[in-house]
């Protein structure tokens, strides 16, 4: 009997201490409509299965348009942290897809396609237009 109380103590103790760390934060939410930092380009970030991925909406350049317009860019992206994403990123300027990285600061979101298990990156900023 003593063991059983013993036990069902620990297991309150335990519990209590899991619901005081309590859940993992959630990733901020990318959805949304993103101006690149050159104002060259427009980005629809939206929900794709239980990913996010991101869609070429908009380019200034009307030479680019017709062939990149519509064109995936960011895919498989899932919660990777607070205000971070991980997936895949395609680069349309060298065709090349890349490990690619999320990061939200309030109305700013930064780009990045990364090679060599994510130690060279290159990086875009982004303004939220919607």
């Amino acid at each position: 009997m003593r063991t059983m109380i013993a036990r069902a103590s620990a297991i309150t103790l335990a519990t209590a201490a899991l619901l005081a760390i309590g859940p993992a934060p959630a990733a901020a939410d990318p959805s949304g409509t993103w101006l690149r930092e050159n104002g060259g380009a427009r980005v629809r970030m939206a929900k794709c299965g239980d990913a996010i991925c991101g869609t070429i909406t908009w380019l200034k350049d009307p030479a680019n348009t017709k062939s990149k317009v519509g064109q995936r860019v960011f895919f498989d992206m899932k919660p990777n942290g607070a205000d971070a994403w991980a997936g895949k990123a395609f680069n349309p300027e060298d065709g090349q897809t890349y490990s690619g990285k999320i990061t939200l600061s309030g109305s700013s979101m930064t780009t990045a396609g990364c090679v060599a298990s994510g130690w060279i990156c290159r990086s875009v900023s982004w303004s939220k237009v919607n």
